[in-house]
């Protein structure tokens, strides 16, 4: 897969100012205020920088969160992990940050309360993802 590397100065042209927040500066949105948190169409779920597959709607599931949640990505190289604990001046709590592999996005968080098979909760910003309908030929 091609990286994606562009100036600050380009995502902020490309992208909305609450996308930019989330995406490049590491936001999030209210819980159960996202478009996609209740999205129960066929499709896949695309990074909103640079279109990058991230998610099939097959792996989607209620988690309760108030963000799309998903059990596991749409494939081994969609997103990467890395160890966030930078979310309070005063925590010790280490979390899980996903990005997408293409250009280094921030998407959310995965923990590891999810339901089987994978017991993994990716747990997405909407403003993040980009919904893409299946279409009959399984194109999305």
């Amino acid at each position: 897969m091609d990286q994606l590397n562009l100036s600050e100065a380009e995502w902020r042209r490309r992208l909305s100012p609450e996308r930019y927040h989330v995406l490049r500066e590491a936001g999030t949105e209210r819980a159960f205020a996202g478009v996609l948190t209740d999205t129960s169409a066929d499709g896949v779920y695309r990074c909103a920088a640079c279109g990058n597959a991230l998610f099939d709607s097959a792996d989607k599931y209620e988690s309760g969160s108030g963000w799309p949640s998903f059990t596991q990505s749409i494939g081994p190289d969609a997103v990467t992990d890395h160890t966030d604990s930078c979310h309070g001046p005063t925590s010790t709590e280490t979390r899980t940050e996903t990005r997408c592999a293409r250009c280094d996005s921030h998407l959310g968080h995965v923990f590891a309360d999810g339901p089987p098979p994978t017991g993994q909760r990716y747990c997405m910003s909407s403003l993040s993802l980009e919904f893409r309908p299946r279409k009959a030929n399984g194109a999305a």
